[in-house]
């Protein structure tokens, strides 16, 4: 019966170890894709500044119709 308890715990204990061990990649996962998130929103950020400076560098005015040969 003691040694059934004691299997028992070390089956736990082993558990829980592989537990720790796959949250900690889990975290360090979690950490990598959140740094990948901000800097593309940081690119976005950039994007969107370029395109609206670009805008307003346009002229209102449509481009005159090319000539017709």
């Amino acid at each position: 019966m003691e040694n059934k308890l004691l299997n028992s715990i070390e089956e736990l204990e082993s558990r829980i170890t592989f537990q720790e061990e796959f949250l900690g990649k889990l975290d360090d996962a979690l950490s990598s894709q959140q740094q990948q998130i901000m800097e593309i929103q940081r690119q976005i950020e950039v994007i969107m500044q370029q395109l609206k400076s670009q805008q307003q560098e346009m002229p209102d005015t449509p481009e005159p119709p090319p000539p017709h040969y």
